[in-house]
Parts: C-alpha cells; sequence; structure tokens
C-alpha cells in the first residue's frame, strides 16, 4: 500500500475497493474472530503505550458509529467536511476496560445492525453523492468502504501482534 494509516481515508478504502459495500456490512467474519478470544487475553498489550484488545473493539465501534452519522448526513447531500476526531481521547475516555469483551462485542453488533438497517436504505444516487474527506473528494459508496477497511485494518493488526 502507498498509504499509511495517518492518511485515512484512501489507506482504508485500499483494503477493500474492489469489494461491495453490502457484502461488507453484512460479512459475519469480524463477529466469529473477536468471539473466539478469550477475556485473559483481551487485555493484553503488545507494547506498554498501545490499546488493549478490548480498547481496540471499543475503538472500531466508535469509528463505526461517528463514520455512519458522517455518511448519513452525506447522504441527505448536507454539505460538510468529513471532519476527523481524536481517537486517543475517545478511547481515554471510554469504559472499555471495565467492560468485557462479549460487552463490546454485543455493542458492536447493535452498532452494524444500525449501519447495515441505513446502508439498506440508500439509492444508488446517493451512493454517487461526492464529499470531502481531509483533501480527497469521495462517493458516499467509498466513504461506506473505508468504515469496512478500518475495521479491517484493526483486526490485521490484532491478528499480527496480539494473538
Amino acid at each position: 500500500m502507498k498509504y499509511t494509516p495517518e492518511d485515512g481515508f484512501p489507506y482504508y478504502y485500499d483494503f477493500v475497493k474492489n469489494m461491495n459495500y453490502q457484502s461488507l456490512f453484512s460479512s459475519s467474519s469480524t463477529i466469529e474472530f473477536l468471539n473466539s478470544i478469550g477475556e485473559e487475553k483481551a487485555i493484553y498489550r503488545y507494547a506498554p503505550t498501545k490499546w488493549n484488545i478490548k480498547q481496540i473493539v471499543g475503538h472500531i465501534t466508535d469509528h463505526e458509529r461517528i463514520k455512519i452519522f458522517r455518511a448519513f448526513l452525506m447522504s441527505r447531500n448536507e454539505s460538510i467536511e468529513l471532519w476527523g476526531y481524536d481517537q486517543n481521547l475517545l478511547v481515554k475516555n471510554s469504559r472499555f476496560e471495565e467492560l468485557t469483551l462479549k460487552q463490546l462485542i454485543a455493542d458492536f453488533v447493535n452498532v452494524r445492525k444500525a449501519s447495515t438497517s441505513f446502508i439498506e436504505t440508500l439509492s444508488k444516487s446517493q451512493l454517487k453523492i461526492k464529499g470531502m474527506a481531509q483533501q480527497y473528494e469521495i462517493t458516499l459508496e467509498d466513504f461506506l468502504k473505508s468504515i469496512i477497511g478500518h475495521e479491517k485494518h484493526h483486526i490485521t493488526i490484532i491478528k499480527e501482534r496480539y494473538i
């Protein structure tokens, strides 16, 4: 890949650019994988300053909540720039470490159901609506794909560095 996570949209989009956005949101592979991780492993950090698995799952869920709200605004032709957010601040001010991994997965599943419900209402013309993500002009469909690209990025990190 020619981009890094710091580049945002293009990096995450590259993970899934040739895939169908609906099948990406309906896939259960992430949930199945997360359910295979035990509670004791969920608190593991591969380095002292890195998030543990529970925090990563909470972050993935937060990210989807935020991005789906932005996708909703975009789908209604609300001309906004799809702004960034401080992921470290959100994780720091969460309760992820107090919750069980099962609770965090259940929350993720609920958010995914709401996301899927929303995307099922979109028309082909809405999917072509364009907006700005940083300096990149993108379609709503590509923006939706990048949400799952972000998830895939973090699941890859968990598999490579935590498990």
